[in-house]
């Protein structure tokens, strides 16, 4: 039987009844629903996390006749009471845009209504508060069951509104009153799952309801949304052969390039690695390997917060981001804190950890979002940097290719031109080495682009078919300074027996200027 891609579908229902394609993460439903604690989990957006409370809707309203076929159902012939239906309270925060006042308490009203159509309303509960406390007591009442509470996206009003802290705090305050409703009524209350991209430190949703299990770094649970290796070679071996096919490429080149593109997240370091669903689903749609999960949308706060804060970007590359368990699980909100927003939010994934210190050490997943952050952060450093400006990367990449040494300065030289002014003590000793950073490594993505640290080595190399260029770059010293040192260090050895034209380029910035001021070439 074909199958289709699930590209975009959230209900678990319509996937299992209209034929798309459904990668079997009911093992974990099965765990979840018999430990019977109240649960949370944090995973980035697009990440399957609205399918995964689609599914555990349709376990606990018992419509069994999706799961057929699935783990779940050999597993639950163990169980006596399965698939019995329990009350259902839904919360969906998805769809609404939270940077008006009062879009929090309206969302919350209009799902509240819903309940009450199924199970009544008493006329004295006026407040949100009030309210939810009725459909609790009247939802068991009617039913002889507790109630089952899952929560979709919780933090998407406090997400939306990072950039208004008085907004913020407002619907901090209103999730106070509203979940601490799950606690005080806590007997009639079944189960709970909340998901969300980041856990806020503090939120009430935690702070009230000290008991929710959060499984977001667990090893077992590492793989609940994703999709794994084993499961992209197991459900999608048509897929693959039709993109390599497409692509011209073999089945294993194909898997390789996937690999590098799509995989790479780790939410354990011993857990099971997983590629992004939705960039996945879309290569195989598309037959291409594009950026999808960009396209979607990056929040414009992270990257202006970063350059805002002077945040060293180099570090992404050069493994120089490290953080505790505490800080990955709870962001705090403080903009020290980025490399938590940054890893909650799917843009770092972790490379490696120290049991010994428990601390760990972060990079970015993978090549879609390495360089879509990195063309995410370069209108930051350099103003209007886009295609057609003269001063892209493409317009750069093109005279690289063909050894054009004056077009390449002049196109340097106007994008270091175009660093803003910033407020901060010294901005173009950071500003210019975070551009470098950013072009080269951009670069990169066409040919081939190393970058080094501000220690002796050779800066930047950059190698095409044709050329191989070798730069050092100095602030406040001459050109030929910088092409001297290139010299001195031999850092042409490694080329000597090379067929193809080396360029060394010494190039000089002033400070005060804020410009490219020497260009020495050999």
């Amino acid at each position: 039987m074909s199958h289709k891609l699930p590209i975009g579908i959230q209900s678990f229902e319509k996937l299992r009844e209209e034929g798309f394609y459904y990668v079997d993460k009911t093992e974990y439903v099965y765990r979840l629903v018999h430990d019977n604690v109240p649960y949370f989990l944090s995973r980035p957006r697009r990440f399957g996390k609205s399918l995964l409370l689609s599914t555990l809707k349709a376990y606990w309203e018992g419509k069994k006749d999706l799961f057929r076929g699935l783990k779940i159902e050999e597993l639950e012939k163990q169980t006596n009471d399965a698939w019995k239906p329990y009350p259902v309270f839904y919360f969906d925060f998805n769809g609404v845009n939270y940077q008006r006042s009062g879009a929090l308490e309206e969302a919350l009203d209009i799902q509240l209504k819903r309940l009450e159509n199924q199970y009544g309303q008493s006329q004295e509960e006026q407040t949100i508060n009030a309210r939810f406390q009725g459909l609790l007591i009247r939802a068991f009442e009617q039913t002889g069951k507790r109630v089952v509470i899952l929560v979709d996206e919780y933090d998407k009003p406090l997400m939306d509104v990072i950039d208004n802290p008085d907004l913020q705090e407002h619907n901090r305050e209103v999730f106070k009153g509203f979940f601490s409703v799950c606690k005080s009524f806590d007997s009639y209350i079944h189960f709970i799952f909340v998901t969300g991209v980041s856990k806020f430190h503090k939120v009430s949703i935690f702070s009230d309801l000290n008991q929710l299990n959060d499984i977001s770094m667990n090893e077992f649970f590492s793989g609940i949304c994703g999709i794994t290796q084993k499961e992209l070679e197991e459900y999608f071996t048509d897929e693959v052969e039709a993109l390599a096919n497409r692509r011209s490429m073999t089945r294993k080149e194909c898997l390789r390039e996937l690999k590098e593109q799509y995989d790479g997240y780790r939410f354990h370091p011993s857990g099971v690695g997983v590629y992004n669903p939705y960039s996945l689903l879309k290569a195989f749609y598309e037959k291409d390997f594009g950026s999808y999960w960009f396209e979607t949308g990056t929040p414009s706060f992270l990257t202006k917060r970063l350059r805002n804060e002077n945040f060293d970007i180099r570090s992404f590359s050069n493994q120089t981001l490290y953080a505790s368990e505490s800080m990955l699980k709870d962001y705090t909100g403080d903009s020290r804190n980025m490399v938590a927003l940054l890893y909650q939010t799917g843009y770092l994934t972790i490379e490696d950890y120290d049991s010994a210190i428990r601390e760990y050490t972060l990079c970015f997943p993978n090549e879609e979002v390495k360089y879509g952050f990195i063309e995410s952060m370069m209108p930051e450093y350099v103003e209007n940097c886009g295609a057609g400006s003269g001063k892209d990367i493409f317009t750069l990449r093109r005279y690289v290719e063909q050894g054009n040494l004056e077009k390449i300065r002049d196109v340097l030289t106007a994008l270091f031109a175009s660093i803003p002014y910033t407020k901060t003590s010294d901005p173009f000793e950071h500003d210019f080495q975070s551009v470098i950073y950013l072009v080269f490594t951009l670069l990169g993505k066409f040919t081939i682009c190393e970058m080094h640290t501000f220690t002796g080595r050779v800066d930047c190399k950059v190698e095409t078919e044709k050329y191989i260029y070798l730069f050092e770059f100095k602030r406040d010293v001459r050109a030929e300074a910088a092409l001297a040192q290139i010299n001195e260090k031999d850092y042409t050895l490694p080329f000597v027996a090379d067929h193809r034209k080396l360029y060394k380029i010494g190039v000089s910035f002033d400070s005060k200027k804020r410009t490219l001021d020497g260009w020495a070439v050999e």
